[in-house]
């Protein structure tokens, strides 16, 4: 099945003001959106990563996509998959998902990958995870994902949105937002994304969640490396019992020293609280220092940057190996992604907790044709349908395109945008307690 064309469209969509440690989302997500089309008509979609440069780099090999033959071309550009450097340059510590140029190659195959898959699954109408060999469930479950958040819905000025949830800066706030979340999509699990206020705060939002919630209701809590080693003990001491069950602690101290170091402090303590990342070990070369040292007992994978779907897989199979847990990062994102996750999430048998979802916050603007992708009963279901399942609304990325054009913003930076509405002496500091 031979590729004809090949289209980019770069969008933007509302983004609410959400903290983390890497500082404040700016009013608008970028994504990039991939059309591969083949000889017959048919149309694989894929979403990735927004900006210029994501972009760039997808234009960039795009006389090896177009003409190639859909069966063959992933294996044709596997040199891609495995990106470069290694250590903290490689990691998520220090730049956010999508910004770090080492993994620049891997978000390019995932994109390709994803986009080809979907085509290929649509010209023999089988479902997408069913392709990459099965799949182990027909529903995936995600958890709800609160932050902290300034007042505001996303956008700005005339394009200002609904703000759903309101400023959510206080413990109390916090519960009333994934209460709010529950209500709506039936999540059973909670992943809290902390690293913005005082540990303390944050200790106590996990407390009442837990009060409020009930013990049944797995909670964890991610402050993305704005801790010391020291401090991510003593918040390890305090919700002991909080992320226990089903819980874990991810990425509390930077590098898979850090982890290591606090896993030895825990441990030592009589505390088997699991630590997870996406942030120390986003690559297959930080697998090998991270098992010895006993650093990260829960990987979190991402197809956009892991390298693509069957590279999950693959990461399932090493983790189950070595026993440790598996969950899925999520970034802001839109239907198409969601679909994704959900497809790999679904062909991956060794996925052992719920997976991470930005969906509900960016519930703004869609591009899936028919509106927003289901959640209930906090899961997503594998539709019947040939590839991913969804298709392109294309007055929809016209309207995002445009967008993308009258905006000033081409990549992501939280530090600039806590400069300009919060404190314009702000830099990222790790660790900041």
């Amino acid at each position: 099945m031979k590729i004809v064309d090949m289209r980019v469209h770069s969008i933007a969509m509302a983004d609410p003001p959400l903290r983390s440690s890497y500082g404040l989302h700016q009013p608008y997500a970028l994504r990039n959106v991939l059309e591969v089309e083949s000889e017959d008509g048919i149309v694989g979609i894929a979403e990735t990563y927004g900006g210029d440069e994501p972009a760039a780099a997808l234009r960039g090999i795009r006389e090896e996509i177009v003409g190639a033959d859909a069966y063959r071309l992933t294996g044709s550009l596997l040199h891609m998959v495995e990106g470069e450097g290694e250590g903290l340059d490689r990691s998520h510590t220090k730049a956010p998902p999508g910004e770090n140029p080492l993994d620049a190659g891997p978000r390019t195959y995932s994109a390709i990958e994803t986009a080809v898959l979907d085509l290929i699954g649509k010209s023999l109408n089988v479902p997408l995870c069913d392709l990459l060999g099965g799949r182990a469930r027909d529903e995936v479950a995600f958890s709800a994902y609160p932050f902290y958040k300034h007042a505001g819905g996303g956008g700005e000025g005339e394009d200002a949105r609904e703000d759903y949830y309101g400023e959510c800066l206080s413990p109390e706030a916090i519960v009333r937002q994934v209460k709010s979340m529950v209500a709506e999509y039936g999540f059973v699990d909670i992943k809290f994304k902390g690293g913005v206020l005082e540990p303390d705060v944050e200790i106590e939002t996990i407390k009442q969640l837990r009060a409020e919630l009930g013990p049944g209701v797995p909670l964890r809590i991610d402050p993305n490396s704005a801790w010391t080693v020291e401090t991510s003990i003593r918040v390890g001491v305090e919700l002991k019992e909080e992320l226990a069950d089903g819980g874990y602690l991810e990425d509390p101290a930077a590098g898979i020293d850090g982890m290591a170091a606090v896993r030895r402090g825990l441990l030592e303590l009589g505390i088997d609280t699991p630590l997870a990342s996406n942030v120390a070990v986003t690559a297959f070369n930080h697998i090998p220092p991270s098992v010895k040292q006993d650093a990260v007992q829960v990987i979190l994978c991402d197809h956009h940057f892991w390298g693509g779907m069957r590279q999950v897989q693959h990461l399932g199979k090493l983790c189950e190996t070595f026993g440790l847990g598996v969950s899925m990062h999520s970034n802001s994102h839109l239907g198409i992604s969601l679909m994704a996750m959900a497809h790999v999430a679904a062909a991956t048998p060794h996925l052992t907790y719920a997976c991470d979802t930005h969906y509900p916050w960016q519930r703004a603007d869609e591009i899936v044709a028919g509106g927003r992708v289901k959640i209930e009963g906090g899961k997503v279901r594998i539709p019947d349908k040939g590839g991913l399942g969804v298709e392109l609304d294309h007055d929809q990325i016209a309207r995002m395109k445009e967008l993308y054009e009258k905006i000033p913003y081409r990549k992501r930076d939280d530090e600039a945008e806590m400069q300009k509405y919060v404190d314009p002496n702000w830099k990222r500091t790790l660790p900041r307690w």
